[in-house]
């Protein structure tokens, strides 16, 4: 009598399972990636959701609440592209000087994390074995080994965009801790002048108005210096 033959069990072959199979491949996930910041992007273009913060949204909220969802709506626009300059000014025409600066960094940070954490999930493993030439690999090893220290001096001297910094670091091996800590740090400065120009556009002439564009104006142009510096130092080195 012929002994039967002892088969190894299986997976589970369904459709769930196929999925789950389907999209724990890294450049699956980076076609999600993909797909999503092309989705935002064009949801920015088609229904300019700066214009509606603007201009006051949420009508019918008012005080603490109008803030926190104010903040909240920056941290999905910023995620999605949407220029932050716009939404600081925006935050200072709405909510003045200090309330207008406590939604504008708490968007920051929640934009920044929203980014952080989608390249982290979905794109960081397609694309680290991808780091190659001198440029890309320095970069990657500031990021690792001194992250706080690095993205504090991006976010202070803004000369990288805000949606790549927040993708490079996620590709790299800096945590979440130093990268939020640092983003909210290092975004006051410039952050605070936008708001404040926001909060006394009606008088362009005022001092404190012509401060902030000074402000701003100055900090560009060093961001533009930082940038060029570091970059030659990167390709010496």
């Amino acid at each position: 009598m012929l002994a039967p033959v002892l088969r190894a069990p299986s997976g589970p072959s369904g459709p769930a399972a196929r999925t789950a199979r389907v999209l724990s491949s890294p450049w699956s996930r980076l076609s999600v990636l993909l797909a999503l910041l092309a989705a935002a992007a064009a949801a920015v273009v088609v229904y300019e959701p700066q214009h509606l913060l603007s201009s006051g949204w949420p009508l019918r909220v008012a005080g603490p609440a109008a803030v926190a969802l104010y903040a909240a709506g920056y941290g999905v626009c910023a995620a999605a592209f949407v220029p932050r300059p716009v939404l600081n000014l925006a935050a200072g025409a709405l909510f003045g000087s200090q309330a207008g600066l406590v939604a504008a960094l708490g968007g920051t940070v929640l934009g920044a994390g929203i980014a952080f954490t989608l390249g982290r999930v979905l794109g960081r493993d397609a694309l680290r074995p991808l780091l190659r030439g001198r440029l890309i690999h320095a970069a990657d090893g500031q990021l690792s080994r001194h992250g706080f220290r690095s993205m504090l001096a991006v976010r202070l001297f803004p000369g990288v965009p805000f949606a790549a910094a927040n993708y490079c670091a996620a590709v790299s091996r800096m945590g979440y801790a130093p990268f939020l800590l640092a983003t909210g740090l290092g975004s006051i400065p410039n952050t605070a002048a936008y708001v404040v120009a926001g909060s006394r556009a009606g008088s362009p002439d005022s001092p404190v108005f012509l401060v902030a564009l000074g402000f701003i104006v100055a900090s560009g142009a060093v961001a533009a210096v930082v940038a060029w510096r570091r970059r030659h130092r990167l390709a010496s080195g």
